[in-house]
């Protein structure tokens, strides 16, 4: 496993201790970094207008669209950490 795999599943533990909850459009940054990091692009159709939470995860997602896998998981480290105070 790689250094930067290994920091990246540091951090997704570290996220579920974070010492207050996150907004949530930091919230939604996390997701999407995470999805990335794991699945690269997101696929699939847009949820529809009645799935409010499923729209915004999909269209925070969609937003990093073409980021690659190890850039989303340095930039998913780097906001836990920031986020640890």
């Amino acid at each position: 496993m790689s250094k930067l795999k290994k920091q990246f599943e540091a951090a997704v533990a570290d996220s579920k201790k974070l010492p207050a909850k996150p907004s949530n459009d930091v919230l939604l940054q996390l997701y999407a970094l995470y999805k990335q990091g794991n699945e690269g692009d997101v696929e699939g159709k847009r949820p529809g207008f009645t799935d409010m939470v499923g729209r915004a995860k999909y269209d925070a997602w969609a937003a990093i669209k073409g980021t690659s896998t190890d850039d989303a998981m340095k930039r998913y480290v780097e906001l836990v950490e920031s986020l640890k105070g």
